[in-house]
């Protein structure tokens, strides 16, 4: 009679990470961190439309050219789109489940309320819903032009942009999410620093410092467009 044997498997490196909170709160940080650097990057490409239709459309055809010959047309785009896509779906799931876990660990209201958190803290769950929403209305109203309004003219990104902020409901939607983007940085980028051992009583303050400027210039920068049309200074 054969006897049944047993093989306990330990789970994977990469699952017992992932599964801590310190391993979520590691993906959340990192996640968020690329996520920033492309922000910076996308922004600064933004204000090229404040130099003009050729300009802007230049810097448009010149992101799908990025590394030829060596890559194909449109190769290194959809790379950044992937590692982006990744990065966004790393990054909401890790808060989802920190979040599911942070309400099964206190199942009942505190007797006595913490001390009030700052505005940015106490939405950054909203913002980040909200963050989400606006990032498939972006794509559907100027990367698919299904929701564009105007009339969507593929190879032609500054006329499509200057449609999209010629409407009340484009604005509002547009800057709304940046004001959100702008707080979910200026607490994000300092929680980021303290995950990954950056923070310090000595170089606290310099890093909220720094999160707010980051938080500042990227609300200001991405809020520049719409307003730049709606003043005519683009048109």
């Amino acid at each position: 009679m054969a006897l049944a044997t047993r093989t306990d498997r330990r789970p994977s490196f990469a699952r017992t990470v992932w599964d801590s909170t310190v391993g979520k709160k590691t993906v959340m940080a990192v996640s968020g961190l690329i996520m920033l650097l492309y922000l910076v990057v996308h922004m600064i490409g933004n204000l090229k439309i404040f130099f003009g239709a050729g300009e802007f459309n230049h810097y448009a055809h010149w992101l799908r050219t990025v590394g030829e010959p060596f890559m194909h047309y449109e190769w290194t785009l959809w790379l950044v789109r992937i590692v982006l896509v990744v990065a966004v779906v790393a990054h909401a799931t890790s808060a989802y489940q920190l979040s599911r876990r942070d309400i099964r660990a206190r199942p009942s209201k505190y007797v006595h309320k913490k001390a009030r958190a700052s505005y940015a803290t106490r939405t950054m769950r909203w913002g980040g819903v909200i963050l989400g929403l606006f990032i498939v209305w972006h794509i559907l109203d100027l990367t698919t032009g299904t929701v564009h309004s105007g009339g969507f003219q593929e190879g032609h990104p500054y006329q499509n942009v200057v449609d999209t902020f010629s409407t009340w409901y484009g604005n509002i939607v547009y800057i709304v999410a940046m004001l959100a983007l702008g707080l979910h940085v200026r607490h994000g980028f300092w929680s980021a620093a303290q995950t990954l051992g950056a923070g310090s009583r000595t170089r606290d303050r310099a890093l909220k410092t720094v999160a707010g400027v980051l938080a500042l210039l990227l609300t200001a920068g991405f809020i520049a467009v719409p307003v730049g049309v709606m003043t005519g200074v683009v048109s």
